[in-house]
Formats: C-alpha cells, sequence, structure tokens
C-alpha cells in the first residue's frame, strides 16, 4: 500500500465527531486538549456539545475541522506508526492539516494560523453579501464563460463534472438562471456563510499574508500538494504565498488527486468528519482504493 492523506474542508463538520476517539485514544485527546490551551476557550466543548450554529460559524468551524482531523491523524499513527504516506493535501482549510501531517508546522502553530485565516474570512463574510453554488454534469468551458460574463469566480474544481462557483450573492444567482438556460439542470444554490475562493475574499487573503510571513514554516517531509498550485511548493515562500492565495483563489482538488495518483499513491486516506473527499475520488479515479478514518469504529475496520 502506498497511501496518500488527504484532510476534510468547511461543511463536513457534525456536532460530537471525534469524541470516541478523544476519549478512547490518549493520542487524539491530547489534540483536542492542546487546542483548549492554544486558543484560550474550550473548542472541545462547541465540537462535542454544540450547538450546531455555534460548529458551523466561520471562526469555530474552521480550527474545529482541522482539531478533528488532526486528531483521527494521531489515532492513526498510534495504531499504524509504519504507514508513511507518498503525499499529502487538503481541501481548503484542510491543507493545514495537511502541511501538520507533512511536518511544515506543528499542530498548535497550524491551529493560531487557521484560527486567524477563519477570523478574517469571517470577517469578509460579514462585510459582504456572498454565495455559491454547485455545478454537476456542464460543461466547463462553458461555466467559466457565464462566470465571466456574471462577474464571479470558479471558487472549486472538485472532480470531473462538479464544480463550484461563487461571488456575490444576486450575481451567483444571474449565473444559476444563464447555466439553466444553457441545459444545466443540476446547478445547486449552496447554504453558505459567503462566497468562499472568490474576489469577495481578496482582503482577507491580504491581510492574512502578514501573519504567514512570521509563522514559522518549515519545509515538509512529504510532498504537499496544496490547492492554488495544484503541485508541491520548493520552499516555504511559496508555501506561504499559496496559502495566502488560496483564500480568493481557485481550489484545484481534481488535479491535486490526479497529480498525487501519478506520484505513485494507490490509496486514498481521509482523515476528519464525513466523506467528501473519497466521494470525489469514486468520480475522478473510481479504479483508486481508499478508506475513511473518522472514528474508533473507521480506526478499527482499516486493513493494511
Amino acid at each position: 500500500m502506498k497511501p496518500f492523506f488527504v484532510f476534510s474542508g468547511q461543511g463536513a463538520q457534525a456536532v460530537g465527531m471525534g469524541r470516541d476517539l478523544a476519549e478512547t485514544i490518549p493520542a487524539a485527546g491530547a489534540i483536542f486538549d492542546e487546542a483548549d490551551k492554544v486558543l484560550g476557550y474550550s473548542l472541545k466543548s462547541i465540537i462535542f456539545d454544540g450547538p450546531a450554529e455555534k460548529l458551523t460559524e466561520t471562526c469555530y468551524c474552521q480550527t474545529a475541522i482541522y482539531t478533528m482531523s488532526c486528531a483521527a491523524l494521531e489515532a492513526f499513527r498510534a495504531r499504524y506508526p509504519q504507514l508513511k504516506p507518498v503525499a499529502c493535501a487538503g481541501l481548503s482549510l484542510g491543507e493545514y492539516a495537511a502541511l501538520y501531517a507533512a511536518g511544515a508546522f506543528s499542530f498548535a502553530d497550524g491551529l493560531r494560523l487557521l484560527s486567524k485565516r477563519a477570523e478574517l474570512m469571517d470577517s469578509a463574510c460579514r462585510a459582504t453579501a456572498g454565495g455559491m453554488a454547485s455545478v454537476l454534469g456542464g460543461d466547463l468551458e462553458v461555466i467559466r464563460r457565464v462566470c465571466g460574463e456574471c462577474g464571479i469566480d470558479v471558487a472549486n474544481y472538485n472532480s470531473p463534472g462538479q464544480i463550484v462557483i461563487s461571488g456575490e450573492k444576486s450575481l451567483v444567482e444571474a449565473a444559476v438562471a444563464k447555466l439553466k438556460e444553457a441545459g444545466m439542470r443540476k446547478v445547486i444554490v449552496l447554504n453558505v456563510a459567503g462566497a468562499f475562493h472568490s474576489r469577495l475574499m481578496a482582503q482577507a487573503g491580504e491581510e492574512l499574508r502578514p501573519v504567514l510571513a512570521s509563522a514559522p514554516v518549515k519545509m515538509p517531509q512529504i510532498p504537499v500538494y496544496q490547492n492554488y498550485s495544484a503541485s508541491p511548493a520548493r520552499d516555504t515562500a511559496e508555501i506561504r504565498e499559496n496559502l495566502a492565495s488560496q483564500v480568493a483563489g481557485s481550489v484545484r482538488w481534481e488535479e491535486c488527486v490526479r497529480g498525487m495518483v501519478a506520484a505513485g499513491g494507490d490509496t486514498m486516506i481521509e482523515f476528519g468528519p464525513g466523506n467528501v473527499l473519497t466521494g470525489l475520488l469514486r468520480r475522478t479515479l473510481p479504479e483508486i482504493a481508499f478508506a475513511n478514518i473518522n472514528s474508533v469504529e473507521t480506526l478499527n475496520k482499516f486493513a493494511i
């Protein structure tokens, strides 16, 4: 087995996620405890007890998913210390967990960075009226053309036939209407707090730059395929630049997955809540094996 590790993005959160791992596996419990110490409040109680409305808020959601994903990773490492990935990647905020997994920074340093990112993105959401929509099975060139005409952006290239568009809410609604006129029947407006990975997040990305510049970041020991470039960075300056640009830039997830498989990966292991990324894998490269690690049950079911 030559696994590649991937980490969940926003939207996969659920109240109670990771509680069984924290209560059963000391290495996982230690991650939740450290998060509370770093942040100065009990993120753990928000994750384990909710309410769901609070956990869904961007300022808590991003740090919660990062913490739970890293806890799942540490539980896995405690059980399978010999199994090293050939590459790592994470969807949007999941990129921070991927960089932690690859040794680019400590859990605490990644959490501090992500906490600031979440705060800046939350402010951008409140300052703008943003929206997003998922386009299933549409022609990519037509989607790009309509986005250009309507003044919005492609947020995510998730898999063949799944594109997410993002921008000012009224302009997204206009784009949805145009795409339906062009014959695309499966265009779903998403229930989101703002226009993630669009020009409406540009200010947040710029404000994150100086924070990244002063943050401790090392070259990863394992290649990390970053969302913005769809490839591993050549130096730490590029890692920082990609993280800043990613906030308003497109997530090139399909290219990241294909790149990790081309680099020798034969099994995707998704850490974190839900199973979105393994679901996208089935639409992209259905022949590639996969597993999800998000509970004691999934950890026990895993077999090398």
